[in-house]
């Protein structure tokens, strides 16, 4: 099948750098990289441009005005102009394992799709990578294991069979857009991403509710797809669950709508579609 690989970016072209350079190394290399960018300065274009000349697959740079976080919109522009079998969604900050791809390519199967985790680097640990350091996939990582939303210490390293066998046992792992892959066809039945759905948060959960709500089922990636965050501020609020956030509002009425599809999303930019969105 053809994979196209979303990567999200917003203004930190120093990490675009070490992730793209990490998609270089790929074992198995996507068909296509496309970058969706949500208002970046031109030096990230700039980092785009070089790896364009670079990289052997096509790489596309889908910048959108900044208006503030809109990370639904700009992945739905990323989807559009995608023209891979399956999409896998990635974060600018993510250097990756060089079987990340591969990974994501052997557990994809009809009717499920994939949630993967992330290695949350340490200051120091972040620091070093991004000043050329080589990124560690084993339990001894310098990560933050503790926190909530990271890969825990067990899981910290490539076993396959492990992976396989982890994938088939239960539904599951934290939705995180950071990393993810689906079937493009599943996503243009639900229109994608909910665009309604603007600042920090719950976009990524919304639209797994919707897949699953259509008879989906989402499948956790452990011992596989491995890739390290590198550190940064967090832009979430004290309590990712306040409702009285429009955008947890809107992801509670999916769940209890039972909504399978979006009414603001991906048929949003015809210009980017080869293809009919399914009405």
């Amino acid at each position: 099948m053809k994979i196209s690989l979303a990567i999200l970016t917003y203004n930190w072209p120093e990490a675009l750098e070490r992730v793209l350079e990490s998609v270089a190394a790929q074992r198995r290399m996507p068909d296509e990289i496309l970058i969706a960018d949500d208002g970046s300065r031109p030096d990230t274009a700039e980092v785009v441009a070089r790896w364009r000349q670079v990289l052997p697959v096509p790489v596309r740079h889908l910048w959108q005005e900044d208006r503030g976080f809109r990370a639904a919109r700009c992945r739905n522009r990323a989807i559009a102009a995608s023209r891979g079998d399956y999409v896998v969604l990635l974060d600018g900050d993510m250097i990756l394992h060089p079987d990340f791809i591969g990974d994501h390519e052997r557990l994809a199967e009809p009717g499920f799709f994939l949630q993967g985790g992330r290695l949350k680097a340490t200051v120091a640990e972040s620091e070093r990578l991004l000043a050329g350091g080589r990124p560690v996939f084993a339990p001894w990582v310098k990560a933050d294991f503790d926190e909530f939303d990271g890969t825990r210490r067990l899981y910290a390293f490539r076993q396959p069979w492990l992976a396989r066998w982890k994938a088939r046992s239960r539904n599951g792992g934290r939705v995180m857009s950071c990393n993810m892959s689906f079937w493009r066809a599943d996503l243009l039945e639900v229109n994608g991403f909910d665009e309604r759905m603007e600042g920090y948060g719950a976009e990524d959960r919304e639209l797994a509710a919707r897949l699953e709500n259509t008879g989906l089922r989402r499948r956790a990636l452990k011992w596989a797809a491995l890739a390290v965050h590198l550190w940064h501020n967090s832009r979430a609020p004290p309590d990712v669950d306040d409702m009285s956030l429009p955008n947890n509002r809107l992801f509670h009425a999916t769940r209890m709508q039972k909504i399978t599809r979006c009414e603001r999303g991906i048929d949003g930019h015809p210009e980017l579609l080869q293809d009919p969105v399914v009405p």
